[in-house]
């Protein structure tokens, strides 16, 4: 059989590992299920190609257990007896459709093909042909993912059947390495820089593949098996666009949301955790300083919290940031020590499990070497279904980003640069999108809060567009106020007014 000598042939040791292990799930399904009682999901896409092969080479070897086959078929002459389900949508890729005809047609593939919603389709099908498992090819990182396992019943609401996972730990990596180690076909539009493919309303290739000589009107994408980070395998997926701006409530002063790319505004929330802070052990000082950061490219901070080393407390800040705000930032709290608990409470936040991460994994092992070993192990168990791995060269490990959860790992503001140099970097896949830096003006005064507290109202008013803050450094000092906005002449023309408002007002440089 062509698949498994090829992979015995490779030198490959991890991907003879996954497939071993990919092997003995769908023998062990075999085992549990007749061949009439199982059926395979096939959409055309990588996964799955992967899949239909692993299909092909597992039911070939347990006939070989079963003394039903001697194993000197080639692949012309085997015939592959599951039956298959393609749900044909109206916005599926042509490229797509042909590829699954034409593997239906060369691999004697018995196609069912479903013109309805899967959910409706599913139903349909199980009435007409009662099936109790259905291989799949999910992979954690898929949207559709999270709590699932090798073996995992469907969810309530579904027909009753067991969704079987062979390729559920499988990396992007991994599917790569199979799809070329045996050299079979995969749709072409994965040469053409596809690195996920949906529909056609909402799939682009990778732009991480561009050819940087390509002319803007006819670019050209590098194969989707040269992506060097797989987390970034979905970032071809186009989403339709949220609002660009987290609008600042009206009755806060300034501010408001513009028309997008017109000085709109990003939120961010930032969470430091760790007891030591809350007990005045240590000063946190990576918390100000990303938030001059996030302020410099134009990112509005609206809150700074400090959390204990529980997961509980975690969880409940992140939860409440995350959904209000367009990115959180978390540190402290990352690694093996008891204390660390950050990464649990996200995914506590996220209500998923935290499960092992190879490629983390191995990236831990190349910075602690032997040492990466007993409890460090714990640092590869990532939030299941919802991570992606920033990669950098800058960085000896990847910053893990989790939807619009960022963990930081930084200790010191050298690390805190370091890591916001590499976000920097990473703006081309929608990270960080600056929408035009502050504008800042600032006043001084020997007036009292009661002497200027009128005259600041009606400007507040005047200009609501411009955002008015006070302080003094000390109670017996000047009163600084600073004006800040995107719109450069409504800033200065609110210093002007304010500054004809109060008497022996001072501009300041800085």
């Amino acid at each position: 059989m062509e698949i498994d000598k090829a992979i015995r042939d490779s030198d490959d040791r991890r991907l003879k590992t996954k497939y071993k292990n990919a092997i003995y799930v769908i023998q062990r399904a075999l085992a549990l299920y007749s061949i009439e009682e199982v059926a395979f999901s096939f959409n055309g896409g990588k996964d799955s190609t992967v899949l239909l092969h692993l299909l092909r080479a597992g039911y070939f070897l347990h006939q070989v257990e079963q003394g039903q086959s001697n194993g000197g078929l080639s692949d012309g002459e085997y015939r592959f007896p599951i039956r298959t389900i393609y749900f044909e949508t109206p916005t599926v890729f042509p490229e797509i459709n042909s590829f699954t005809y034409e593997t239906a047609s060369s691999y004697g593939v018995p196609l069912d093909i479903i013109r309805e919603d899967f959910k409706s389709g599913l139903e349909a099908l199980l009435k007409a042909k009662p099936t109790r498992a259905i291989f799949l090819g999910v992979r954690i990182g898929d949207p559709t993912a999270v709590g699932q396992e090798q073996f995992s019943p469907s969810s309530p609401g579904w027909p009753p059947f067991m969704r079987v996972n062979p390729i559920l730990d499988w990396s992007y990596r991994d599917v790569w390495a199979f799809l070329l180690t045996c050299k079979v076909q995969y749709c072409g539009l994965y040469d053409q820089g596809y690195t996920s493919i949906g529909s056609i309303n909402d799939t682009v290739p990778n732009a991480l593949l561009c050819i940087k000589d390509s002319a803007v009107e006819n670019k050209t994408f590098r194969p989707a098996y040269m992506l060097s980070d797989g987390r970034l395998e979905r970032a071809g997926r186009a989403r339709k666009l949220p609002p660009v701006a987290t609008c600042v409530p009206a009755t806060r002063n300034g501010l408001k949301c513009m028309e997008p790319n017109q000085g709109s505004i990003h939120t961010a929330s930032i969470v430091a955790v760790g007891d030591e802070i809350l007990s005045g052990i240590i000063e946190d000082q990576l918390g100000p300083s990303l938030c001059r950061k996030l302020h410099s490219i134009g990112w509005l901070v609206s809150q700074m919290a400090t959390v204990r080393s529980e997961i509980d407390s975690v969880s409940e800040e992140v939860e409440r940031r995350k959904s209000t705000n367009d990115l959180v930032f978390i540190y402290g709290g990352v690694g093996p020590l008891h204390s660390d608990v950050t990464v649990g409470g996200v995914a506590k936040a996220f209500g998923v499990r935290l499960a092992p991460d190879e490629e983390y994994e191995e990236y831990l092992s190349h910075l602690f070497g032997d040492k990466c070993t007993g409890n460090r192990n714990e640092m590869a168990q990532l939030p299941e279904g919802i991570t992606e791995l920033l990669e950098h060269e800058k960085l000896p490990v990847p910053l893990i980003k989790c939807h619009n959860v960022i963990v930081l790992t930084a200790t010191n503001v050298d690390e805190l640069n370091q890591q916001w140099d590499a976000l920097m970097d990473l703006r081309s896949a929608n990270l960080l999108a600056s929408t035009g830096p502050f504008l800042s003006k600032h006043l001084s005064t020997s007036l009292s809060d009661l002497e200027v507290a009128q005259p600041l109202s009606k400007i507040s008013i005047e200009f609501p567009d411009i955002y008015i803050g006070c302080y003094r450094r000390s109670r017996a000092g000047p009163l600084i106020i600073t004006l800040q906005g995107k719109d450069q002449e409504a800033v200065e023309a609110a210093m002007e007014a304010l500054s004809k408002k109060l008497s022996g007002v001072k501009k300041l440089s800085v």
